[in-house]
């Protein structure tokens, strides 16, 4: 018998007939001997209605009553599954992130995981109930106020609950039938991975990749949480996120597979990239930049700056930041403009982020090689370049990012022979 955590993303349980069909996948897990502890999200688009719900209340809603509406979601998912779990013979129970010992620090909106105390989650399972837990929430122990986990919360439940029940697996459920080496949406040549190291992930995840959330894999990896990413509406094995140390269950006893050079390429519309022209090119300046900018909030991605001119001793400092930071960032070094000495400042958010990953990158060359011949043979130009040691990101055109990406896929080897099936949507 194994303890094993499942997660379901808002896809997976839109409608009555979706929260069914994962109440029978709970339940053929259950039969099979497995203990089973459950976290869920909100239904299909719960969140975003209300999240337009708040704003049509209140221009700037407090964030003590928005973490409190958009927890409600969960906590419907919840019970409507215990629900239908009861309807099939077996018991189940529902728990708050609160109720689950989820304890979170006072961050109403984007609140971190402090500690998980999950006393009535293990005293359920003794007593053989399945257990069903809201996702994306928590409480804090300070305020004693709910508190929301921000983007991919309830992957991040589901990894936290894994680590501290000591769950031999977390399945992250969502409407794909695990990680490919692309967007099935964008490259339907892209291949499903057997396996993908949490180093590759956390790289994938952060550049572009939506099948999981960098805080949920970065969670895994610290707390050795074997996670397998898997298709709701499949019953396939999917790709299992290996920690260091960890073995792929696929793999024969003794066996050892060699990484491979490319494991995915990953793509992002979601960045802004500003320029800081004219700054004075004398020790200090690039501090003072970026001073304001980590003040303001922003989080800065990529960075280039250019040689100073001779005849004016200035140069221009660009920058990559997600798209909803740009407007803060920009109002904070404007503000700060006279005391810094810089000329102007350019604003650009047409432009995409292409990344390639590959923990094989460490022992092969020519890699970035074939991305730049790749993309010169395009025609496609190259705006700023970043890399790290298993991986090279671009920034081009936001219009010239699909087609990068299929033709980055294709130089390296990456299609396949049948189109990748997508079951639902969103990747979630």
């Amino acid at each position: 018998m194994a303890l094993i955590v499942q997660k379901y993303g808002g896809s997976s349980v839109a409608d009555a007939e979706s929260i069914k069909r994962v109440a029978k996948r709970i339940v053929d897990t259950r039969r099979a001997g497995h203990d089973v502890v459950v976290a869920v999200s909100a239904m299909g688009d719960t969140t975003d209605e209300l999240l337009d719900l708040a704003n049509e209340v209140a221009p700037i809603p407090a964030p003590r009553e928005m973490d409190m509406l958009l927890s409600s979601g969960e906590r419907i998912s919840m019970a409507l599954l215990a629900m239908a779990i009861h309807s099939m013979g077996f018991d189940a129970r529902s728990f708050t992130g609160s109720q689950a010992g989820m304890i979170t620090d006072d961050h109403h909106g984007s609140a971190r995981i402090v500690d998980v105390t999950p006393v009535r989650l293990r005293e359920a399972l003794d007593e053989g109930a399945i257990v069903i837990v809201a996702g994306f929430q928590g409480f804090n122990r300070d305020t004693r106020d709910i508190t929301t986990l921000g983007r991919g919360g309830s992957d991040t439940t589901a990894v936290a609950l894994a680590a501290a029940l000591k769950a031999d697996v977390c399945e992250i459920y969502s409407d794909v039938d695990g990680i490919f080496t692309a967007d099935p949406r964008v490259i339907p040549q892209a291949q499903k991975l057997d396996h993908v190291s949490s180093e590759e992930m956390l790289e994938l995840a952060a550049n572009g990749a939506k099948v999981l959330y960098i805080r949920a894999v970065e969670f895994a990896r610290r707390h050795g949480v074997l996670i397998h990413a898997r298709s709701t509406f499949s019953s396939s094995e999917g790709t299992y996120v290996l920690g260091e140390g960890m073995k792929n269950p696929r793999e024969a006893e003794g066996e050892v597979m060699e990484e491979p050079i490319v494991a995915g390429v990953a793509t992002d519309k979601g960045q802004a990239k500003i320029t800081v022209v004219g700054v004075p090119d004398v020790p200090g300046k690039a501090a003072e930049i970026f001073k304001i900018i980590a003040k303001s909030g922003a989080n800065v991605d990529m960075i280039v700056q250019n040689v100073s001119a001779a005849a004016t001793g200035r140069a221009d400092i660009s920058f990559t930041l997600p798209k909803a930071d740009a407007s803060v960032a920009l109002k904070a070094l404007a503000a700060e403009q006279d005391e810094v000495g810089f000329d102007s400042l350019i604003h650009d958010d047409q432009i995409g982020k292409l990344s390639v990953v590959g923990a094989g990158m460490r022992v092969h060359s020519g890699v970035s090689a074939t991305l730049f011949e790749a993309l010169s043979t395009a025609g496609i130009n190259i705006e700023m370049i970043s890399t790290s040691e298993i991986r090279i990101s671009v920034v081009l055109r936001d219009t010239d990012l699909a087609d990068a990406a299929r033709i980055v896929h294709t130089a390296y080897g990456l299609d396949g022979e049948d189109e990748a099936v997508v079951h639902a949507g969103t990747g979630r």
